[in-house]
């Protein structure tokens, strides 16, 4: 299909992102809500040892962005995980992969919605809650019923102001570090603030392991690319970039954005229900400063959810292909938009507001649906390493062909499923984590529910399990 078609026919979705948009949304993924406003709350756990759990998590999401990666342009074919499980692990890993993802998403759509809402009553704390939470709902239905283009071109304006934003909190706290400024309070900045108020680990080994269980959450979005991949016009070129550049994003974003917040602020004077990037400022004195980054992070909460969106309605465009969802859900208009997998997410959204009167606040709320949302990208990440895994047993000759290998390709993947057990486990061994960890099964049971009657529906009308995934080379294939 031309790229410069404005019209798609029903049924297919356009290849309308180009490489600027699919390295903005790379980046935007990595930088969401969670670092924005959980970054908060995890310093209060953690302490300036939380460099190192973002660290640590970024490492192991690294590789599992290069086997994304590498599965993707084995087969260009490939529109979302749940192909690639299909393909690997069987029907029923569709079926569970592309619904865990939908609702996933949903889930953290809903978080960002909560997030918003922290945001707008921190300009005018009587506004009602589930006044911009109503606003949002409608706003993220209205955008993502737009050309796949729109789409890139807003997620790439809200990357730049959230680029814009980090880079010049950066810069403001390196010269506040290095004129040494002192807050009201009489704090001085300086790096040592990293180490003197109770060493890098002041809450020991258990505040460090806890720092995991919501710093899993700021991760979620990194994978956005894989599924905006089947959107862009040259994948082969565009994803290497976008997945190679994580590592210097996580150094920047996240390890240089907290280093110089915990040197400007001491971690311990740092409020958990409140925005770091916002405090820092607004304590510096830079009320005007702290209001723009306000505004930033709110647009950044927004963009998060809208990417979600996206994802989330793209693989129930997926699911429906398959037969593993409603049939209208494939429907896409004359723009390539699955706008009635729009509608039926966007529903979803709503449950925002009566969560925000539910709970015992807006942190409360957004503790919990990050867990869980924390608990279900377990799986998702998961189904990506053991598809890899098997993909490299049963095609050596892709694996040896690929020009874009994971490296470490034998141990790596094994090492990051270890690395989810651990997570697992720190999601359960936190007090306001564990519910939510524990609720989980209960929507796998549901799922396995779901997919004996689909699975039974399907083989009584005489139809595929799902639909095979061509093997052909695929038309976009430069090579």
């Amino acid at each position: 299909m031309s790229t410069t078609e404005t019209t798609a026919p029903h049924g297919e979705m356009q290849r309308g992102l180009k490489n600027r948009h699919l390295q903005l949304i790379a980046i935007g993924g990595a930088i969401g809500t969670g670092l924005f406003l959980g970054s908060g709350k995890l310093i209060s756990v953690s302490g300036p040892s939380i460099i190192f759990v973002y660290m640590v998590i970024g490492f192991f999401v690294f590789f599992i962005m290069r086997a994304l990666g590498e599965l993707l342009l084995s087969n260009l074919h490939y529109k979302t995980f749940g192909d690639i499980a299909k393909d690997m692990l069987g029907p029923w890993a569709g079926f569970f992969v592309s619904w865990n993802y939908w609702f996933s998403w949903v889930i953290a759509c809903v978080a960002d919605i909560v997030a918003i809402t922290a945001y707008v009553q921190w300009f005018n704390p009587a506004i009602p809650s589930w006044l911009p939470a109503l606003i949002t709902a409608v706003v993220l239905t209205v955008l993502n019923l737009q050309p796949v283009k729109i789409f890139g071109e807003t997620e790439f304006w809200f990357a730049i102001i959230k680029i814009v934003a980090i880079l010049g909190l950066i810069a403001v706290g390196l010269i506040l570090i290095v004129t040494r400024f002192q807050s009201p309070d009489g704090d001085v900045a300086s790096i040592a603030n990293l180490w003197e108020h109770g060493g890098m680990f002041p809450m020991g080994a258990s505040g460090f392991v806890l720092g995991f269980q919501m710093g899993i959450f700021s991760f979620i979005g990194v994978e956005l690319v894989g599924t905006a991949a089947a959107e862009t016009e040259n994948p082969r070129k565009t994803l290497p970039k976008a997945i190679n550049s994580i590592v210097i994003r996580i150094l920047i974003f996240y390890v240089g954005a907290l280093v110089v917040i915990m040197s400007v602020t001491p971690w311990q004077k740092i409020a958990p229900d409140q925005s770091p990037f916002v405090s820092t400022l607004a304590v510096a004195g830079f009320g005007l400063a702290a209001f723009a980054i306000q505004l930033v992070v709110l647009t950044s909460a927004a963009s998060s959810a809208n990417s979600g969106l996206y994802s989330g309605t793209r693989m129930l465009f997926g699911l429906s292909k398959d037969g593993h969802a409603p049939r209208a859900f494939a429907w896409t208009n004359n723009r390539g938009v699955p706008s009635k997998a729009v509608f039926f997410t966007c529903v979803f959204l709503f449950s925002a507001i009566p969560l925000l009167f539910a709970g015992d606040g807006v942190i409360a709320a957004f503790t919990f649906v990050s867990s869980m949302c924390a608990t279900l990208i377990l799986f998702t990440w998961g189904s990506i390493v053991v598809s890899y895994i098997v993909y490299r047993r049963r095609h050596p000759e892709r694996h040896a062909a690929s020009q874009f290998k994971m490296p470490l390709a034998t141990i790596a993947p094994w090492l990051v499923l270890g690395f989810f057990v651990f997570i697992a486990g720190t999601l359960l061994y936190g007090d306001d984590t564990r519910a939510p960890f524990l609720a989980a099964p209960v929507w796998f049971l549901i799922l396995t529910a779901l997919w004996q009657l689909r699975k039974r529906r399907l083989l009584r009308d005489g139809r595929p399990l799902t639909a095979a995934v061509p093997t052909i080379p695929h038309p976009l294939d430069e090579d």
